[in-house]
């Protein structure tokens, strides 16, 4: 677990996959939209330095580039910046990957790569506030909302079959889950996918790393939403579901799992940046700037 391997950074700015200006009227719509962009930017900003190879997926800005086809969202550009994405991976060839977002499908390519390289011998713990496992024909279209079921194998025929790998239901453990669209809980149920509250994990970790040690593998993947913290203490992502997961209990569970376990995959995601938003359209409009 402490031997040397190659870690790859990748800076994912996808914001395409969500559709969330609707919960934001305090910022202008296509900000709102793009958000996801500057947050991955910041994300990458204020990690530590590290000797790490660090690449880039190239995304496109483009407002407009957002046509719902079969189902999702933006279907064509996401597709695109998939097969971009896992171009990038590919050519590295890295033992584990640290993935700054971007919403959250941005974990899809980096998990589904590391699930065919280890096989069933890794494990995916979705730290979310939302299960994730909407399915192209549901009500909400954004690509963002399928993330885990497109780990999972599920979903668009093409997006899914450009993929290296899929963890089976039994290796994903979602944490933190709170909230979710009509007919997820069910889903969620439907495949086997076991959840735990905030309140779960609270005071410690046991209940994930005995669901860890039952499920066999030597390896995990950690994907974190940042809208599975506590809103009352701080708002980073676009989500405000109350009774979240404190900042301490999140960086608890994630280092006790790196601590028995091969941490070979961290997504951070969905970071919505709202005040650096404000402070960027406000010297947009200041003199001598541009």
């Amino acid at each position: 677990m402490k031997s040397k391997t190659s870690t790859l950074r990748l800076i994912y700015p996808q914001w395409q996959g969500g559709i969330v200006d609707r919960w934001m009227p305090d910022i202008p719509a296509e900000d709102a939209s793009r958000g996801y962009y500057l947050g991955a930017r910041l994300l990458n900003l204020l990690a530590p330095e590290s000797s790490q190879k660090t690449v880039e997926v190239p995304i496109s800005q483009d407002i407009n580039d957002r046509e719902v086809e079969k189902g999702i969202s933006a279907r064509q550009i996401i597709l695109k910046q998939t097969k971009a994405a896992l171009e990038k991976v590919r050519e590295n060839n890295p033992d584990r990957i640290v993935t700054l977002g971007g919403e959250c499908s941005v974990s899809v390519v980096p998990f589904t790569y590391l699930a065919g390289k280890y096989s069933d011998d890794v494990a995916v713990v979705w730290i979310d506030a939302h299960p994730d496992v909407n399915l192209p024909y549901d009500e909400y279209k954004g690509y963002h909302a399928m993330a885990l079921t497109a780990c999972l194998g599920m979903g668009d025929e093409e997006i899914i079959g450009t993929l290296p790998g899929k963890f089976d239901t039994s290796k994903a453990l979602i944490v933190g889950v709170r909230s979710w669209d009509k007919g997820m809980q069910e889903r969620q149920k439907e495949l086997g996918i076991k959840g735990l509250s905030p309140g779960e994990v609270a005071d410690n970790s046991l209940a994930i790393m005995e669901w860890l040690k039952a499920s066999g593998v030597s390896k995990v993947a950690v994907h974190f939403d940042l809208d599975v913290l506590d809103p009352a203490e701080i708002i980073a992502g676009v989500g405000v579901e109350p009774n979240g997961m404190k900042i301490k209990e999140v960086v608890r569970v994630i280092n006790d799992i790196a601590a028995e376990y091969d941490l070979v995959g961290l997504t951070v995601a969905e970071p919505m940046p709202r005040i650096a938003i404000k402070i960027k359209n406000m010297l947009n409009q200041l003199p001598l700037l541009k």
